[in-house]
């Protein structure tokens, strides 16, 4: 059975936002989202309360998704939520790196609606036959 997930999403740029916003607006019932503008807010963010998975994008003013992933990673109360990367870079280097910090996946998002929407889709399916520790 699908279970409600916790989902921070750091993403800066209001389109992407939009877009992530209607690509969920079907399934939003099942999920919690909240929503960061960078990895600064996020680190923030998560003194409150846990996600259950973190969508990142990398490309950010202030602190950035590897200077984000870096910190998470280097905190044992932190180190455990599941990251997935969700970035228009396909840079090796980056890629690397983010795998190297310990991600759980990297995403490229497409530039066809259709297409991020399916992947947005199936990465929350997937994510919400997990099983989570508290």
């Amino acid at each position: 059975m699908d279970k409600k997930i916790k989902i921070l999403l750091i993403e800066d740029d209001k389109i992407e936002i939009l877009k992530f916003n209607r690509a969920i607006s079907s399934i939003l019932q099942k999920h919690i989202i909240t929503q960061a503008n960078n990895g600064k807010e996020a680190l923030s963010l998560l003194e409150k309360g846990l996600p259950n998975i973190i969508l990142l994008d990398l490309n950010m003013p202030d602190t950035n998704g590897i200077e984000f992933l870096t910190i998470l990673k280097s905190d044992d109360k932190l180190k455990h939520i599941p990251t997935i990367v969700l970035t228009t870079s396909d840079n090796d280097k980056d890629i690397s790196e983010c795998y190297r910090l310990g991600i759980a996946g990297y995403v490229l998002k497409p530039l066809k609606y259709q297409d991020y929407e399916k992947k947005i889709s199936t990465i929350l399916a997937y994510w919400s036959l997990n099983e989570f520790k508290k």
